[in-house]
């Protein structure tokens, strides 16, 4: 009887463990739209690609197949939100992917910031990724901004380094902006919560994956910061008006598998508004 009952229980966990497996190679492809209640009908569009939390060391996606799943797409800019990976012979796995953003030929460009494991890393390690993302065109940002021009509209691109680590600081990553639509990318989404006085139009993150593991919630993630014990862990948010989106993430950490999350590549659609805005100075 004590023999049935145990193999029972370890092919029910056997099959759970497999279908929380192979939920790691089921992609979901999200598409989200912002401020076109608020804009005009011939306001410009800035089309951006988000990937977050690739976590080289369990990723159920090549490059090749990213590719396939992007090559139709229409992409301005892609933004990276760190967590790329936490082991420094990764490094030259995440060649390949940066090689297949190039060829989406994004007209903005790529733009990236790091997370909590990519500082994992030290030193010439964590050099060598930085030198590894700006040697195949990403602009690394670290508490620093930079301007382009959508249909002659200015959108600063603010970088904020991780919030988890302390390596954020908001008052650089203003410095100099002039007025414009304001996206903000950052890892760690927690940052929102201390932006008063920091003005932004749309605010990019990840860090949670989701949750990975929900069961139903994701009770794990409570020390993560005040979001996650609010139960914003993924999916579009606003606070203080201004929306904000989690990613799910792409990769996984510890055990590979999801329940209750899948990996997540996100295109956005952001509505440039033409009216006048007021842009808080950075105290």
């Amino acid at each position: 009887m004590n023999i049935l009952f145990f193999s029972s229980i370890f092919i029910i966990l056997f099959f759970l463990f497999k279908k929380a497996y192979t939920n790691t190679k089921d992609i979901v492809i999200n598409r989200v739209r912002i401020n076109q209640n608020e804009t005009r009908e011939h306001d410009p569009v800035l089309n951006i690609l988000h990937l977050s939390d690739m976590h080289l060391e369990n990723i159920s996606i090549s490059p090749r197949q990213l590719y396939e799943k992007l090559k139709g797409e229409s992409i301005d800019l892609i933004a990276l939100t760190g967590d790329f990976l936490d082991r420094k012979r990764t490094i030259p796995k995440l060649i390949p992917y940066l090689e297949v953003l190039t060829e989406l030929n994004a007209q903005h460009g790529v733009y990236a910031v790091f997370g909590n494991h990519d500082y994992v890393l030290r030193g010439k390690n964590f050099q060598k990724l930085k030198d590894t993302l700006e040697a195949y065109g990403c602009k690394v940002m670290q508490n620093e901004n930079h301007a382009i021009y959508v249909q002659d509209r200015l959108v600063n691109i603010i970088g904020i380094d991780d919030f988890s680590t302390e390596h954020s600081n908001l008052k650089a990553s203003y410095t100099g902006i002039k007025q414009g639509t304001n996206l903000v990318l950052t890892h760690d989404p927690n940052i929102v919560l201390h932006m008063e006085g920091y003005h932004f139009d749309y605010l990019l993150a990840g860090h949670f994956h989701g949750g990975q593991i929900c069961y139903p919630k994701a009770y794990h993630l409570v020390k993560m910061g005040k979001l996650a014990r609010m139960n914003i862990v993924k999916g579009l948010h606003m606070q203080d008006g201004k929306p904000f989106y989690i990613s799910e993430g792409l990769g996984q950490t510890g055990v590979n598998i999801r329940i209750g999350s899948r990996p997540e590549i996100t295109l956005h659609q952001l509505s440039i508004s033409s009216a006048e805005q007021e842009v808080l100075p950075a105290i």
